[in-house]
């Protein structure tokens, strides 16, 4: 067998890795890459609850599922796809690139799945991290239930999203059809003909009742309120189109450029200023869309306008869910749910309509939820439930107080509404490499290292967002989401400013802002003040018209060479 110094060598002993991922979703998989590429390491474990790569896309697969975010943004810089088959891509074609980039990059040697991990504790005198691993997977678990890893970084991958919420209805355990959420949905279960309920009407439940419309005998959809909902404009890309991007990426690149640029800078203009032109703009396409829908009723229109502003929730997107609303088999229910029976759901007012199924389109548990259901314990066996004893925040969204060599991806206050998450996850992962480069250099020294932020500045910087989120349609009194706290006093979820401005922050990182503690410390620091590790750069950085220019004025040039050079050679040749 070839050896390879470490740490390019592979794991060598089941039980101990250098670097721990939780969670094989897209940030566990960028996370995995990044080690590769920038650090040339391969001795990492994803450790995946589930059965498969792909995390949300391999959660979510009820009818209808596809994503809110333009294709062509929705990808890894590094690995951009030229070969989306639609504007906006659905949940198997997502899941199927999620797997090809899988299989380029070797990650499937590195998951372990059916393997959830439930508790990861820092050692303070060997310096490392001792996550235990329970074994979900039948046939595994015959050979062990669990075991635990030592690791010198650990990283959570396991995002915001992942813990469905099922809604707190008086009597739900008592139907006795059918239940599910959209985030465990049962292909088993046939549709065809069946009297259907769907309770929510955020981006999954809009999705999903155009779908059911089809093939059930009737819908009926509870809302508490409504969204604003806005054309998806959704449309097939051509052959030759994908062709284009194949064969000439910097058209891809370009596209891509734009696209991010104009969505950037209307998150300033819609988030930060409610009566801003392009706020009113959206809330015109809404109401275009009502009075094309339904052209006579008025008071239609005005149940179905939000009475908080754009951008306090995720804008949504789409073509077919209102039209679903007019048909003879589907209707809206608006008045609130008093009570599940055991054969239908009541409302205000004891009208009570009969199921054979209830869709619970009613999202996750976030919040709380950001390294899910594992207990996490740092320095002194200080667990994480005390370290967010009052919100959950962390320095950049990435580190937590407290907790040495641990990096957190879609950590608080790092999620987006208006833009494609995977631009943010970049950036987190690439400033985790960085951490992890010192760490690893300090592992070749066979000397110990913990880098943990400093509790004045992880707060300073938290105020720092919050108060710049004081500003925001998230926080307008009328805006009631889970982006909020449970006690509606703070944002916790969602980032305040452009992503080029998160980018920037974090393409460096300044050791100003950590303790680094150690016999390596010396080593690494050696008197620096901060360690560059620069950023993807997408946005437009010229106009078109310029770019343009450029390229006529490079195409003159190279004609002019060649011309002179063509008059020189006959010359020569008269000569």
């Amino acid at each position: 067998m070839e050896k390879r110094p470490w740490p390019q060598v592979e794991n060598k002993d089941f039980g101990d890795a250098a670097v721990v991922i939780i969670g094989a979703g897209i940030a566990g998989m960028c996370t995995a890459i990044d080690l590769i590429r920038k650090n040339n390491c391969r001795n990492f474990i994803i450790l995946e609850r589930g059965s498969g790569i792909g995390g949300t896309w391999n959660d979510n697969r009820y009818p209808g599922c596809c994503c809110d975010v333009p294709s062509i943004m929705y990808s890894f810089s590094f690995e951009q796809n030229p070969n989306w088959s639609r504007k906006y891509p659905g949940q198997e074609e997502i899941l199927n690139h999620l797997h090809a980039i899988a299989e380029k990059w070797g990650l499937y040697r590195h998951t372990r799945f059916n393997s959830a991990a439930t508790d990861a504790r820092w050692d303070d005198e060997e310096m490392k991290w001792k996550t235990t691993v329970k074994i979900c997977g039948d046939k595994d678990s015959e050979y062990s239930s669990g075991y635990t890893i030592t690791s010198d970084f650990l990283v959570s991958a396991v995002g915001q999203l992942n813990e469905p919420k099922m809604p707190s209805i008086p009597g739900l355990d008592s139907f006795k059809g059918k239940i599910m959420h959209t985030a465990r949905w049962d292909w088993s279960y046939d549709l065809e003909g069946k009297r259907i309920a769907v309770i929510g009407n955020g981006a999954t439940g809009i999705q999903v009742v155009p779908e059911l419309v089809k093939v059930a005998s009737h819908v009926t959809q509870y809302i508490r309120t409504p969204g604003w909902i806005i054309p998806r404009l959704d449309t097939s890309v051509s052959t030759l189109q994908r062709l284009a991007y194949q064969y000439s990426p910097p058209l891809l690149w370009r596209h891509r450029a734009e696209i991010f640029t104009w969505m950037d800078n209307t998150f300033k203009k819609v988030v930060w200023n409610p009566e801003n032109p392009e706020s009113k703009m959206a809330r015109q396409w809404n109401r275009a869309l009502l009075q094309a829908t339904w052209p006579k009723d008025e008071e239609l229109w005005e149940k179905l306008t939000p009475d908080y502003p754009p951008g306090c929730k995720r804008i949504l997107f789409s073509d077919d869910y209102y039209p679903a609303l007019t048909k003879p088999n589907c209707s809206l229910e608006m008045r609130p749910i008093s009570r599940i029976t055991e054969s239908g759901i009541e409302v205000e007012g004891g009208d009570v309509e009969e199921f054979d199924l209830i869709v619970c389109a009613t999202g996750f548990h976030a919040g709380a939820y950001f390294v899910r259901a594992i207990d996490v314990q740092g320095e002194g066996g200080r667990p994480i439930s005390d370290i967010w004893r009052h919100y959950p925040q962390a320095l950049y969204g990435i580190s937590l107080e407290s907790l040495p060599n641990f990096g957190m991806l879609y950590g608080p206050n790092t999620n987006l509404n208006h833009s494609s998450i995977i631009l943010m996850i970049e950036a987190q992962s690439n400033y985790i490499s960085g951490l992890v480069e010192e760490v690893l250099y300090a592992k070749k020294l066979g000397l110990p290292l913990a880098i943990t932020p400093k509790k004045d500045r992880l707060e300073e910087f938290n105020e720092m967002v919050q108060e710049k989120l004081k500003e925001t349609s998230y926080s307008h009194p009328t805006c009631n989401s889970w982006y909020k706290s449970p006690d509606g006093k703070r944002v916790v979820a969602n980032w305040c400013g452009s992503v080029v401005e998160y980018q920037t922050q974090l393409s460096k990182i300044a050791w100003s802002d950590y303790d680094v503690k150690g016999a390596a410390a010396e080593v690494v620091l050696k008197g620096k003040k901060e360690k560059k590790i620069g950023r993807v750069v997408e946005e437009t950085m010229v106009s078109n018209m310029a770019l343009a220019t450029g390229v006529l004025g490079a195409v003159a040039v190279v004609g002019g060479c060649l011309l002179h050079a063509n008059g020189y050679l006959r010359r020569f040749q008269r000569r």
